[in-house]
């Protein structure tokens, strides 16, 4: 439920109504519109069967949440939200760009990658340490040595660092050294780990499973943001369709949709939508003109020589080229997008 307060009310009003739930043991959240301050009560509702809250001074009316998912839906939350990580905003006029190799592999390889996207105007390096790999004999990551390089080249660019956790241990280690936390598309119902990441308090980019639906997806959402930590971005990622010609299908749709119905920003992955480098282009435009909020790209100093997903990583040369182009749509479409260091 929501509680819609009259234009101009006071600050008083809404002190009087919050002490009276936290007092009942429900939790309360705050959302200051340009116009209207509404409050989200949070637990379960039936401790209020006999408190006249439509009664109180400033009160305009209740409104019940028909949406399973309750924090992160617009009806708790009109306003768009705006994620600050360390001074970038993701979900304002600035379109967001994370890069970086699919999986760090060496301090050469990253530091290079790390330099090149900063050249082209990145403002997050992304970069796996934990790596969940279909087969169990694949590359899975450098695990804390990993997080100690992206440490490193973040000292030396200043780029916010993003990268994925796997399990409650991972981001015991990760908490250390990024920014960010990344919940990848196979955990996207780990229900565990996302109360371990919410706990943390830490920005989380939550990624859209490959077989999620849109409500699942925000449903999964709610148990990050149920933990107190309402800083996630999400992330369409593509989906699994009968269609074999690219990894995934990239879900378009899927931006208006967030859009009208969530608060939270959105961003895209083309590469793991597409799964091979020369549509990513195309998908990135496409997710910008769309209205996503930013686009996260995987980018490898020699993608031939990638230790994973070889075939969807971007030289830095292509990367530069894209995001001049995005740059050149930021600008069309209202948004801001700084090329260059």
């Amino acid at each position: 439920m929501i509680i819609v307060m009259k234009p101009g009310s006071q600050d008083s009003d809404i002190h009087e109504i919050t002490d009276i739930l936290e007092s009942l043991g429900l939790g309360v959240h705050i959302s200051k519109g340009t116009e209207r301050t509404i409050i989200g009560v949070i637990g379960d509702k039936r401790v209020l069967s006999d408190v006249p809250l439509e009664l109180m001074p400033g009160v305009e009316k209740l409104v019940p949440i028909v949406e399973p998912y309750k924090l992160a839906g617009k009806t708790f939350k009109p306003e768009p939200s705006v994620i600050d990580v360390n001074g970038v905003k993701i979900g304002g006029k600035e379109l967001v760009m994370m890069a970086g190799p699919c999986a760090i592999e060496s301090r050469d390889q990253i530091m290079s990658a790390a330099l090149a996207v900063k050249k082209s105007g990145a403002q997050f390096l992304r970069g796996g340490a934990f790596k969940p790999r279909t087969s169990p004999y694949a590359f899975q990551g450098l695990e804390e040595e990993g997080l100690k390089l992206l440490k490193e080249a973040k000292e030396a660019t200043g780029l916010q660092i993003v990268s994925e956790v796997t399990s409650e241990k991972a981001v015991e280690i990760a908490i250390n050294y990024v920014d960010m936390f990344q919940i990848g598309a196979r955990n996207v119902q780990n229900f565990q780990l996302l109360r371990e990441v919410g706990r943390s308090g830490k920005p989380v980019l939550f990624k859209r499973g490959p077989s999620t639906t849109i409500e699942e997806w925000l449903n999964a959402a709610e148990y990050i943001m149920s933990e107190g930590n309402y800083n996630v971005v999400l992330c369409e990622r593509g989906i699994r369709t009968f269609e074999t010609a690219t990894r995934n299908t990239l879900d378009i749709s899927a931006v208006p949709v967030v859009k009208s119905t969530s608060h939270l920003p959105i961003i895209v992955d083309p590469s793991h939508a597409a799964g091979k480098a020369q549509y990513i282009h195309s998908l990135s435009k496409a997710a910008i003109a769309a209205g996503a909020d930013g686009l996260i790209i995987e980018v490898h100093p020699n993608p031939r020589c990638a230790l994973s997903d070889a075939a969807q990583q971007l030289t830095p040369g292509s990367f530069d080229e894209l995001c001049k182009d995005i740059s050149r749509m930021a600008e069309i479409l209202g948004r801001e997008f700084k090329y260059g260091a």
